[in-house]
């Protein structure tokens, strides 16, 4: 049972963007691999971008003899581990990967050390300016509180000790650039992997999107919104959020809503409350506790609870993939989420919560343009 599960949840991921492949063949195989079409030969050509090779070219691999590890390698020479990382320095931005295309990011690894939070990555597509994907590195990875927890989902993977997994499939058409922005006052050192395909895109192949959001704290009766302003056609694929309880009792009561194609005052989708949304129910509780759970498509995999000295607030990281149900719209989106707790007498308590956001999805461009990251300050976990 076990082995066809795994398969059906290998074959969902599909779900998401597999085109009409009629006349396009090609182009699928080469782009959307899974346990389904693997036998099925493909002229799609692989490559992988690290600091063993940093432009991805064919036969261009493991021939550094200056790199950052040459020191230790020194009694074996070229092609013994001479590059395996980078360092980003203070307040510098460096490109991980400048890609020509066709083609499409398959997957990506990677082991950042210092805050993730202050660890920015943006990607561009086919020459954009400002970027499609523009999130701190913990939070992309659904690792947001800065802290190692084990996720097991289909597009994310975090592993020991703090290994970076993502599986989304992100097409571009002329090209890709992926950087990493480091914010913090240390340098930082990062091991990375990109591994792509150079190959025909679908014409109905949209483009991977993923935008970061924190307010802190929710003002009172405001509703949290994950994201807005999305304009074009597309489809919503997850959410990731890190919610920081700043009062006593259960926070989770409130709904998630999205606004379809010009929904005004009342949403098209509106959930039932906040565990319902990432596939739990009754407050996530086990025997009086949190019980911190990890799926293929919905998990609350980090809890972290006060330890009598300074860490004083309770703190959640959640994730729901809308790998099954992509939530789709032809002109705009709008998603927001209440937060929403009790008080005496049986009645509804509006939070004032410590709450940041990603949010994931595939588009059409041009996209509108992101607002302003928050600054280093309002970044920070306190």
């Amino acid at each position: 049972m076990g082995k066809f599960l795994a398969l059906f949840c290998l074959i969902g991921i599909m779900a998401v963007f597999s085109p009409d492949v009629s006349g396009q063949q090609s182009g699928f195989n080469g782009l959307y691999m899974n346990m389904g079409n693997l036998s099925h030969l493909s002229h799609a050509k692989t490559r992988s971008i690290s600091p063993e090779n940093f432009t991805g070219e064919k036969g261009k691999g493991g021939m550094s003899t200056d790199g950052l590890a040459a020191k230790a390698a020194r009694d074996l020479g070229q092609g013994w581990k001479i590059s395996p990382y980078i360092h980003i320095k203070s307040k510098q931005t460096y490109v991980l990967a400048d890609i020509m295309g066709p083609g499409a990011i398959q997957q990506i690894w990677m082991t950042p050390t210092g805050n993730w939070r202050y660890s920015i990555l943006r990607f561009y597509w086919d020459g954009e300016t400002e970027p499609s994907v523009e999130v701190p590195v913990g939070d992309f990875f659904a690792s947001g509180w800065g802290k190692y927890a084990k996720v097991t989902s289909l597009p994310v993977n975090v592993n020991p000790g703090s290994a970076f997994n993502c599986y989304w499939v992100m097409p571009f058409r002329k090209s890709c650039k992926i950087t990493m922005e480091n914010l913090d006052d240390k340098q930082m050192t990062v091991y990375y992997q990109i591994n792509y395909t150079l190959t025909d895109v679908p014409e109905d192949a949209a483009y991977f999107h993923a935008r970061f959001r924190r307010v802190n704290p929710l003002p009172y009766k405001d509703v949290y919104t994950i994201v807005d302003g999305i304009k074009g056609w597309g489809q919503y694929v997850g959410t990731y959020i890190c919610w920081g309880s700043n009062s006593s009792g259960w926070w989770g009561e409130g709904e998630i809503k999205f606004y379809i194609d010009g929904d005004k005052k009342f949403p098209t989708i509106c959930g039932t409350g906040t565990e319902d949304y990432f596939c739990g129910s009754y407050g996530f509780e086990v025997n009086g506790r949190y019980q911190e759970y990890t799926t293929p498509y919905a998990g609350m995999p980090q809890v972290l609870i006060p330890d009598g000295l300074n860490q004083s607030q309770q703190r959640f990281g959640l994730y729901r993939w809308h790998i099954m149900d992509p939530v789709r719209f032809e002109k705009n989106l709008k998603v927001t989420i209440q937060a929403l707790g009790w008080r005496s007498g049986g009645r509804y308590l509006p939070l004032q919560d410590d709450i940041s956001s990603v949010a994931f999805w595939y588009q059409t461009e041009p996209h509108k343009k992101f607002p302003k990251l928050p600054d280093r300050d309002e970044l920070e976990i306190k």
